[in-house]
């Protein structure tokens, strides 16, 4: 998915207006803050993690392109939960009296350890597990060589600390009229890009090419940034693709606009308002992002791996009403019976997207098992044994996700018991 994502705090003692009479405020821990980044590090996991993908229930996969499905709301609601713990922390140090410069300092910081936290992840275990082309017997330094030559450079722990980093540096000392006017600079500045300017090399504008993954403007500008194979060097694009990245260079920067909006929102929640209020609003501008966004998918579709301005509006809508909704049951309400597992799951999200990321790659690709007679990976044959022989491809599938959530419930719970928290 209180907060900030990068170095997640718990969530801050707001002045919030629950009162028992109209006029008397009392004093409020809005644990909705918790629940919602929990709920969303428990949906990266479930979606991130299936028993096969060859066999996996719709609404848990991503759009095939153009278009969303609930997985594709899980990162932008990271970058939204980021943008709201970004104003609140920084609030917070304000208030203890640390200088900007300090403050400055930290923003940079937090967000070159969060890149580096993914780009470490990508590069593991930093050699070529598998066949090396053109070598037949590979030796460790040969296997290491080519890992280098394919070690992917961005990816989502990276987006996510340059979009942190942008956006807390943008908003730290400009008027909510400035950073409108900055974020609305990025979007339409994004639209314009990829829609009007001719794509080098293809001879005709961006807008004609939007539904050709490799032939847009984002996947030529990730063509000259990261393919280094020109020079000898290897190319660091996403593996899958090999001609673009789904967390690219140019598609970073509208997503620098989805933590600016979640600072807004941020700003606003921190209001000494009553929270019926603060909830009203949260609906409102929700429901208004949602709808310019699917109106703005008419000529610039909402789609994840371009991260286009209409997607950037629209998840942030829906992120703003979710967060809404859990403030509306668990602050507004007191329906609390069920917070306690999510709460459990936000407190340590940094330990469970890199964890989660390493023991997968283990499982999923390097530990191996003799499985009938041939060498399968671990999590294959973890999969076909206890799930896959007795349930359907798609339920077994979701049942191996459901499995490697609740495992890291129990990491997680484990450090939480023992107050053990991970802050960049």
């Amino acid at each position: 998915m209180a907060v900030t994502l990068p170095s997640l705090p718990r969530a801050r003692d707001l002045r919030a207006a629950l009162p028992t009479s109209p006029s008397v405020p009392v004093r409020e821990r809005l644990l909705s803050l918790d629940v919602f980044r929990g709920i969303t590090v428990a949906g990266m996991l479930l979606v991130n993690d299936p028993g096969t993908w060859e066999a996996i229930y719709p609404p848990l996969e991503h759009a095939k392109w153009n278009g969303w499905t609930p997985t594709d709301l899980v990162f932008p609601f990271f970058l939204f939960i980021v943008g709201i713990t970004t104003y609140l922390s920084l609030g917070a140090r304000r208030a203890r009296g640390d200088s900007e410069q300090a403050i400055r300092a930290q923003i940079i910081r937090r967000g070159a350890l969060i890149f580096l936290f993914g780009l470490l992840i990508n590069g593991f275990p930093y050699f070529t597990w598998g066949s090396v082309p053109g070598v037949a017997d590979p030796t460790l330094l040969q296997r290491m060589g080519d890992r280098l030559l394919h070690w992917r450079m961005l990816g989502v722990l990276q987006r996510i600390g340059i979009a942190y980093t942008v956006a807390a540096l943008l908003t730290l000392r400009t008027t909510v009229r400035q950073q409108i006017i900055i974020l609305a600079s990025i979007l339409f500045g994004y639209w314009i890009v990829m829609t009007v300017l001719p794509v080098p090399g293809e001879g005709t504008i961006g807008a004609l090419l939007l539904d050709e993954p490799s032939r847009t403007m984002a996947a030529w500008v990730d063509r000259l940034v990261l393919d280094w194979s020109r020079i000898g060097l290897g190319n660091h694009l996403w593996g899958s693709s090999v001609t673009w990245d789904p967390e690219g260079v140019l598609s970073t920067v509208p997503a620098i606009g989805t933590a600016m909006l979640g600072n807004l929102a941020g700003r606003w929640i921190g209001e000494k308002r009553p929270l019926t209020e603060r909830l009203a609003g949260m609906f409102s501008v929700g429901a208004l992002g949602m709808m310019t966004g699917l109106m703005w998918h008419w000529s610039f579709p909402i789609n994840k791996s371009l991260w286009t301005s209409s997607y950037v509006l629209f998840s942030a809508g829906m992120a703003a009403v979710a967060l809404a909704t859990v403030m509306w049951i668990v602050d507004f309400n007191r329906v609390r019976r069920f917070t306690k597992p999510f709460v459990v799951y936000g407190t340590n999200p940094i330990v469970a997207f890199v964890g989660s990321a390493v023991m997968a790659r283990c499982i999923y690709s390097i530990f191996k098992v003799n499985y009938d007679g041939a060498r399968i990976p671990l999590q294959e044959g973890i999969y076909r044994t206890l799930f896959a022989s007795w349930l359907s491809p798609v339920n077994a599938s979701l049942a191996f996700a459901v499995a490697f959530v609740i495992f890291w419930y129990g990491v997680l719970y484990l450090l939480h018991r023992r107050g053990i928290i991970l802050k960049v």
